[in-house]
C-alpha cells in the first residue's frame, strides 16, 4: 500500500467482498463496517500527499466484539448489549487506526467471552473453516475462523483463560497473549479484569510481532498497564535456537489423556528444536493440576461483579413491562437479566456470586487467590532453568459442534493447558504445527517469563518455518 502497488481501497474491497461471500458458511462476523471503503480512501489520499500513515497502512482488521468501536455496534455476543453503540474506541482500536489500520468489522464470540467453543453467542455458533462440522474454539472463535479463512488481513482477540491461543490452535493461525499489562484493557468489555488481555490473531509470527509493536504500551486510562518500553519485536526476530533452553512441562506431556495427534505434534516440535541446537529441559509446575478450579473461582467471581452493571436501567436490553411503574426493582432486574443473559453467563454469575458471598469468600475466592500466587511463583522458579516453556494448547484438536456444550465440566477442562498463563500474568502463544488425522490444525503453546515476548516470538518463528503441511488451506477458502 505504501509503495502504491495496490491501494488501501482495493485491499479493503477484496476482504469486504470475501467476507460477504464466504461468511455465510462460517458466521464469524456479527457486522461489517459500512464506512470501510471511505476510510480506506482517506488512507490513500494521505499516502498521495506524502504523509506517514503508519506501519499498518491499509490493513483491514477484524475486531472481536469485546472491543468498543466508536459508531459500530458492540455486543460482546450477548442479547443484553444487542443494540449498544459505543461513543468511543478501545485504546487498541484507536492505536490500530492511528497506525493506518482499518476496522473491517466486528467478529463473533462466545457471550461475554465465556466459552471454549464459540457456541454460546447470541448470534449463533461460529464454524471451523477447516471443517464446518467442528467448532473454531473460543471465546475468540470468530477472530480465529475469520482469520483462518482469510476474511480479514489480521484480527484482534481477547484471552482470559486461553481464548486467543485455543481457537488459534483449532483454526491453524498464530495467536499471541502478551504479558498482563503489556496492552491496555481500556474499552474492552470486562469479563475478569485481573485475567483479561488483548492480543493479535494473525497469519504469521511476523504479523503478530508487528501488531504487538502497535498495540503495546502504557495507557493513562488503564492503571494496570506497565510502563515498559515496547521492543521492536518484528525487527528483532531471531530464528536461531542454539544455546536456548526449552522447558518441557512435565505435567502437560506426561499426565496422559492427550489425543495421539496432539502428542505427535508435540514430539515433532521437540525433535525439531533439538535438531536446531536447543537444549530440552524438563520443568515442573505441580500446581498446574489446580489451575482450572482456581481459574474458574477467580474468573467467575470477577465476572459476577463486572456484569452487575447490565441491569436494563442505563443502557442495553430491558425486558418489556406493560406497566413499568407497577414493577418492583427485584422483578425488573431479574426479568431483564434473566432474558438478556444466556445460560453459560448466568451459570458463571451464580457461581461467582456464591464464591463472594458471606461465609464462602475466604474458603473459595480468597483461597484461590493464594493458590494463584503460589502458581506464579512456581513459574518464576521454572524460568530460572529455561527460556521458554513448551506444551500443548489443548488436549485434542477441534471437537464437533454440540459435543461438549451440554457438559460444562468437560468444556471447562478443555482449558487445562492455557489458564495457568493467565493466572500468572505470563505471555503465551499458539503456533500451528501439524494436523490431525481428520485434517484439523494443531497448535504448539509457548510460554515465556514476564515481558519476554521476544524469546517466545523467536522460538515461534523457528517452529513456524518447520511446520508440517504448512501450505494447506481451509476448505472454506
Amino acid at each position: 500500500v505504501k509503495t502504491k502497488k495496490i491501494s488501501a481501497k482495493e485491499v479493503s474491497q477484496f476482504f469486504l467482498d470475501r467476507a460477504q461471500r464466504l461468511d455465510t458458511k462460517l458466521n464469524s462476523f456479527i457486522g461489517l463496517n459500512p464506512d470501510l471503503l471511505q476510510q480506506a480512501e482517506a488512507v490513500d489520499q494521505r499516502i498521495a500527499k506524502g504523509e506517514d500513515v503508519g506501519p499498518l497502512a491499509g490493513v483491514p482488521y477484524g475486531i472481536k466484539d469485546m472491543f468498543c468501536t466508536k459508531g459500530l455496534r458492540t455486543t460482546a455476543g450477548s442479547k443484553i448489549l444487542e443494540n449498544f453503540v459505543p461513543p468511543y474506541d478501545a485504546t487498541v482500536v484507536a492505536k490500530i487506526k492511528a497506525a493506518g489500520g482499518l476496522v473491517l468489522g466486528k467478529l463473533n464470540q462466545d457471550e461475554f467471552a465465556m466459552g471454549s467453543s464459540n457456541e454460546t453467542s447470541f448470534f449463533g455458533s461460529v464454524k471451523n473453516p477447516w471443517n464446518t462440522d467442528y467448532v473454531p474454539g473460543g471465546s475468540s472463535g470468530g477472530s480465529a475462523a475469520g482469520q483462518a479463512a482469510r476474511l480479514c488481513a489480521a484480527s484482534l482477540g481477547t484471552d482470559t483463560g486461553g481464548s486467543i491461543r485455543q481457537p488459534a490452535s483449532f483454526c491453524g493461525i498464530v495467536g499471541v497473549k502478551p504479558t498482563y499489562g503489556r496492552i491496555s484493557r481500556y474499552g474492552i468489555i470486562a469479563y475478569a479484569s485481573s485475567l483479561d488481555q488483548a492480543g493479535p490473531m494473525v497469519n504469521s509470527v511476523a504479523d503478530a510481532a508487528l501488531s504487538l509493536e502497535v498495540l503495546c504500551g502504557k495507557d493513562a486510562r488503564d492503571m494496570t498497564t506497565a510502563d515498559r518500553e515496547v521492543p521492536a519485536f518484528s525487527k528483532n526476530i531471531n530464528r536461531s535456537l542454539k544455546g536456548l533452553k526449552i522447558g518441557l512441562q512435565k505435567e502437560a506431556v506426561q499426565a496422559g489423556g492427550l489425543h495421539p495427534d496432539v502428542q505427535k505434534s508435540v514430539d515433532q516440535a521437540v525433535a525439531f528444536l533439538k535438531s536446531e541446537g536447543a537444549e530440552i529441559v524438563e520443568v515442573s509446575i505441580p500446581l498446574t493440576e489446580m489451575a482450572v478450579p482456581v481459574y474458574y473461582l477467580v474468573a467467575t467471581s470477577e465476572a459476577s461483579s463486572n456484569l452487575a452493571r447490565y441491569d436494563g436501567v442505563k443502557y442495553g436490553y430491558r425486558a418489556d413491562f406493560p406497566n413499568l411503574s407497577a414493577i418492583d426493582l427485584e422483578e425488573f432486574y431479574s426479568k431483564t437479566r434473566g432474558q438478556g443473559f444466556g445460560k453459560e453467563v448466568k451459570r458463571r454469575i451464580v457461581l461467582g456470586t456464591f464464591c463472594l458471598s458471606a461465609g464462602y469468600y475466604d474458603a473459595y475466592y480468597n483461597k484461590a487467590c493464594q493458590v494463584r500466587r503460589l502458581l506464579r511463583d512456581q513459574y518464576l522458579a521454572a524460568f530460572k532453568n529455561c527460556d521458554v516453556i513448551l506444551s500443548p494448547v489443548s488436549t485434542s484438536p477441534a471437537f464437533k459442534l454440540g459435543d461438549r456444550i451440554f457438559n460444562p465440566l468437560t468444556m471447562y477442562l478443555n482449558d487445562i493447558f492455557t489458564v495457568s498463563t493467565n493466572l500468572a500474568g505470563l505471555p503465551g502463544m499458539s503456533v500451528p504445527f501439524g494436523f490431525s488425522g481428520e485434517g484439523l490444525p494443531i497448535g504448539i503453546q509457548l510460554t515465556a517469563a514476564h515481558f519476554e515476548e521476544q524469546k517466545m516470538l523467536n522460538v515461534g518463528a523457528a517452529l513456524e518455518g518447520a511446520a508440517p503441511d504448512k501450505k494447506k488451506v481451509p476448505h472454506v477458502y
